[in-house]
């Protein structure tokens, strides 16, 4: 066979076989890995060849989920007591991020955010944790210092002000960020974790993040990234999160991140015995559109016809527009899920009945617990749902935060900044 080459990964040793190898070792055919590929339910990296290789073993587990012999989805969670280590959160959500480093075993000390129907959330499924309503840059965190291991926060991505004077901490001011570093400066966390969209690497060329990086140096900390994909990480959804990891620079730890599994949860495992909820619902006219779209398919499978009167303009631009008229696959993870899966330009399709996902479907493709409540309207449920960071991503990534902490900690299925290569080279990997 050409390319077979066993190599090691961070769990193991595994054999890594060209396309065609892998496809007569499996008894597919080679379109069949390729589309397997292309929809992210493997990866593939580069021999010194430069050819694609994919592990063996990951594929045998993919073609027997394929046909039907699938893990239970679970809600992952630490097992014994929870570790020391206290966290404050910033722009908490309805608690995606803030429930998954709880199932890790940290301790959320503080929560700051904004949104009324995420606070309502996060009062009815933690009453007793402290929270803060309001406007973080009225908040002061110095009561903190020294008291906190952890500062967490999803800070949105904001333009920034160049005024091409290079000063550092005050570029970021106005900006939430701004007020993520500065809660950082005040308590003097050993370490700080930012999280963001993808878009993040090149917001403004580059210099946004840049900037970020700069100011967490500036204020005593090495920040390291890496772009973690929710598939590969027990989340039944393809969504890709920057997660930025700053160690304080008097510590001797070195940033830790989770690797990625050999497996994808779909869409089916996620789903199985979700209880009901409310949800939104097509107009007869688009329901007639959609339900001539077939599992996995989208615009491009109806008849000519339909798509021009369905898609108007869009139809002649170019680009897939894959998220418009999309039905989801049962056996794959869902597409990343949006703040409204009705939206044109956004659906997200039952697999097999005509109605967008409903919201307790929304949860638990994020893998929150069915125990979890939600506050407010049903489209402001969508919404906390779809900007959550999922919850198992999160626990993955707070028992690497726990293994920074604790030289003692188990750290099997983490990565240094250097053991593996970034998801966005293993992206471009893709056939």
């Amino acid at each position: 066979m050409i390319g077979v080459s066993p190599m090691p990964t961070p769990a193991s040793t595994s054999t890594l076989l060209t396309v065609h190898d892998a496809a007569e070792s499996l008894d597919v055919s080679p379109d069949t890995i390729r589309r397997w590929a292309k929809k992210g339910l493997i990866k593939s990296i580069r021999s010194p060849q430069n050819y694609r290789l994919f592990d063996l073993a990951e594929l045998g587990r993919l073609r027997e989920k394929l046909s039907g012999k699938a893990k239970p989805f679970r809600v992952l969670k630490r097992r014994g007591r929870k570790t020391p280590f206290k966290v404050i959160e910033l722009f908490t959500g309805c608690g995606g991020m803030a429930l998954g480093f709880d199932n890790a075993g940290l301790r959320t000390e503080l929560m700051v955010e904004f949104n009324r129907d995420a606070c309502a959330t996060l009062r009815a499924n933690w009453p007793r944790k402290r929270l803060i309503e309001g406007d973080v840059a009225t908040v002061n965190f110095s009561p903190y210092r020294d008291e906190v291991d952890i500062v967490a926060g999803g800070f949105p991505c904001q333009a920034f002000s160049y005024a091409g004077q290079s000063r550092g901490f005050e570029d970021t001011r106005g900006t939430l960020f701004f007020e993520f570093a500065r809660c950082v400066r005040e308590v003097r966390p050993k370490i700080a974790v930012g999280e963001n969209v993808r878009g993040l690497l090149k917001h403004d060329g580059g210099r946004t993040l840049d900037t970020m990086l700069g100011t967490l140096r500036e204020i005593g900390y090495r920040p390291a990234i890496k772009l973690l994909r929710a598939q590969f990480l027990d989340v039944a959804q393809k969504r890709e999160r920057l997660i930025i990891v700053g160690v304080r620079d008097d510590l001797d730890t070195g940033p830790l991140f989770p690797a990625e599994n050999d497996y994808t949860v779909s869409l089916r495992e996620a789903l199985k015995g979700v209880p009901g909820s409310p949800g939104q619902t097509y107009s007869p006219k688009k329901h007639r559109v959609m339900e001539k779209v077939p599992e996995g398919g989208y615009w491009r499978d109806l008849p000519n016809a339909t798509q021009r009167r369905y898609m108007g303009a869009s139809y002649f631009h170019t680009g897939g527009r894959t998220g418009m008229a999309r039905r989801l696959a049962w056996d794959e993870p869902s597409l990343t899920l949006t703040c409204n899966p009705a939206q044109k330009q956004t659906e997200r399709c039952h697999p097999e009945e005509t109605r967008p996902l409903t919201t307790r479907e929304y949860a638990r493709v994020q893998s929150f617990p069915d125990s979890w409540e939600f506050a407010g309207s049903t489209s402001s449920v969508y919404k906390q749902i779809g900007n959550a960071v999922p919850v198992n991503l999160a626990y993955h990534l707070g028992r690497c935060l726990v293994a920074m902490l604790d030289p003692d900690e188990p750290r099997e299925r983490m990565v240094g900044t250097d053991e593996q290569p970034e998801a966005a080279e293993q992206l471009a990997l893709a056939i």
